[in-house]
């Protein structure tokens, strides 16, 4: 394959999606650790976690705006800038409640990169599924090595340290997508952003039935991507008795696993269909996170945590049919507004998992997730069998 500019921007908008991911999961790891520090609960904490996620997503409709008025180089630069300064806030919080400000900081940065960025890669690439799954894979890419290097930092240091391992992900990105990317042209310069939030027709767009149908699968995988992403190693140390090691070592596995099938799930969409491709990764959930609940061994963790890893690539499949949905002209500001809402509701995984974890113990808590799994499933079963044409 002959290297082309295109190859570059996907390249670097892959790692600058990774930069702002290993700001928002070196905080897993250091659950334990933070809520003795501060002297809160899991829920307390997962209520950070949810405004951390929660500001993310709504930062997503904003986001696809401001890429249409300044274009969507600024706005990523913008996002690892703002990534790199609320990864140090969070290192040096005084108190709980300004680790809570920082953590808002922080889904404001990263929350600005996603959206620009998926626009700008669809107007590189024909093949929309595989060129999204590989810019999704930046994030499994920061599971890779984040969770254990936070986890060894916290070993050797403590905590605060490891917190700063997101600036010096998110400097040197800002810095080298600032040197090889070029200005990108805005589609609407001229026009204001107030004129872009117009209520008829947000609400035109998300009343569509086939819209409406895909927030709601993407609101209950996001629901569980984000439980996962905040307490999987917590589950497993707590939970499960296993060592912080392992349980990072297993974290990480999971985000290896996630990596290597997302570019894979985006192709299998393109192929035999999204809504297949989505039900395969359904399928996969209900399995992987049944063996966590009631597995006993490293090896059942081990495998939960592969099927677990493949469940979480639906993002390829489904956010690919988002744009199946959506006109060019509403790629922009289109996919922020339906990102910002499935994910604003999916945000409250953390809390609402924290919250049972707290109150029936941390088998109760993922046997949840196998719950929702299962309705995604029926959902998109639904669809096919009955011809419903969503």
């Amino acid at each position: 394959m002959n290297w082309r500019y295109r190859h570059t921007a996907l390249l670097l908008c892959t790692f600058a999606f990774m930069a702002t991911m290993v700001a928002r999961l070196v905080i897993s790891p250091l659950v334990p650790a933070i809520t003795d520090d501060f002297a809160v609960s899991n829920a307390a904490l997962g209520t950070a976690l949810s405004l951390m996620w929660g500001t993310y997503a709504l930062t997503q409709f904003p986001s696809g705006i401001l890429g249409d008025r300044f274009g969507e180089r600024r706005v990523v630069l913008v996002s690892l800038g703002l990534t790199a300064i609320s990864s140090v806030l969070l290192a040096v919080s005084p108190s709980y409640e300004f680790f809570v400000l920082s953590t808002v900081v922080l889904g404001l940065g990263a929350g600005l990169h996603y959206t620009v960025a998926t626009t700008y890669l669809t107007k590189q690439f024909a093949d929309t599924g595989r060129a999204i799954g590989v810019h999704i894979a930046g994030g499994p890419i920061a599971g890779l090595f984040a969770p254990v290097a936070a986890t060894m930092v916290a070993v050797r240091y403590d905590w605060r340290v490891a917190m700063l391992l997101g600036f010096f992900t998110a400097a040197p990105l800002f810095a080298l997508f600032a040197w090889r990317i070029r200005p990108t042209k805005p589609d609407r310069p001229e026009q204001p952003m107030r004129e872009r939030i117009e209520l008829g027709a947000m609400f035109e767009l998300l009343s569509r039935p086939a819209v409406t149908y895909t927030m709601l699968i993407s609101f209950l995988c996001a629901f569980t991507w984000q439980a996962t992403a905040s307490f999987l190693p917590a589950f497993l140390a707590e939970g499960k008795a296993l060592s912080p090691a392992i349980a990072s070592g297993l974290f990480s596995a999971y985000f290896v696993i996630h990596g290597l099938t997302q570019p894979l799930m985006g192709g299998l969409s393109d192929r035999i269909g999204r809504d297949r491709a989505a039900i395969v990764t359904m399928c996969a959930g209900i399995v992987g996170y049944g063996l966590l609940v009631v597995g006993a061994t490293l090896l059942e963790f081990g495998v939960g945590v592969l099927f677990v890893g493949l469940a979480m690539s639906w993002g390829a499949p489904i956010q690919s049919r988002f744009m199946d949905l959506l006109s060019p002209a509403e790629r922009g500001t289109g996919f922020g507004l339906v990102r910002t809402m499935y994910m604003t509701t999916g945000a409250s995984g953390s809390v609402v998992v924290g919250a049972l974890a707290d109150l029936y113990g941390w088998d109760a808590s993922f046997t949840l997730l196998v719950g929702i799994m299962s309705v995604a499933l029926a959902a998109l079963a639904a669809n096919r069998v009955l011809r419903l044409g969503f």
